[in-house]
Formats: C-alpha cells, sequence, structure tokens
C-alpha cells in the first residue's frame, strides 16, 4: 500500500495533537523533524516522497499495529518514522531542530522535551 495519499498538513497536525500524550515525546518530535523538513525548498523532491510517505502511514487510521493497543499501538509508527528520518537526516538543519523543539513545547512540558535530546543525538 501506499501511504502519501493519506498525507495531508491538516490531517497530520489533527493526528499530531489526538496522538501526542500516547504516542510520546520521541514519535511526536520525530514526527515534527519529518514535517520540518518536507516544508523546506532545499529538501529534495525523493527526500520529500519518502517523508510523505511516512507521515502518510503514521496518518493512516488502519496500520500494522493498531494506535489504541497501549504500550505497543505507536510502535510501528515510530519505526517508520525513525527509518525516513535516517534516510532523509542530511536535510535536518538547525533550523528544523528549532522548529520542531519549539511546537513540541505545545503538546509536553519542559522536563519531558528532553528526550528530544535522544533524537537529535541519532542525527549527529
Amino acid at each position: 500500500m501506499r501511504y502519501e495519499k493519506n498525507y495531508s498538513e491538516k490531517s497530520f497536525w489533527s493526528k499530531l495533537v489526538s496522538a501526542a500524550r500516547k504516542a510520546g515525546v520521541k514519535l511526536i518530535y520525530t514526527g515534527l523533524l519529518l514535517y520540518y523538513t518536507l516544508q523546506r525548498e532545499a529538501t529534495p523532491k525523493w527526500a520529500k516522497t519518502v517523508i510523505i510517505s511516512a507521515l502518510g502511514y503514521f496518518i493512516f487510521p488502519a496500520d500494522a499495529i493498531p494506535d489504541f493497543i497501549p504500550m505497543t499501538g505507536y510502535a510501528d509508527d515510530l519505526y517508520i518514522l525513525s527509518a525516513a528520518l535516517g534516510t532523509c537526516s542530511l536535510y535536518i538543519n538547525k533550523e528544523v531542530k528549532k522548529n520542531a523543539k519549539e511546537k513540541i513545547n505545545d503538546f509536553f512540558d519542559e522536563n519531558v522535551v528532553n528526550e528530544s535530546v535522544e533524537v537529535d543525538s541519532k542525527l549527529s
């Protein structure tokens, strides 16, 4: 199945808001990094296709592990988003990280946001 058709900016933000507390900081931050990388003009088309596919999978309501399953429901989403992040990491710059960190504060308090550092360490 191709997941690009599931992606839209509106559906991404809707899913992000509804999933934030259950999905956790790592998944939401990874999704935000991909979203802001997608917005960059410097990101090549092939990378944007990878990102749109991964975000489409995240949005898709009937994925491999249903999101409503406690503790594991978002594991497949995190795996897919992390793979896309690794594939497109060359296009994640300081501005993308800054935007993602600022936006994640809308979902979590500052004590929890430190978990984003673990994601950042894998990009370096």
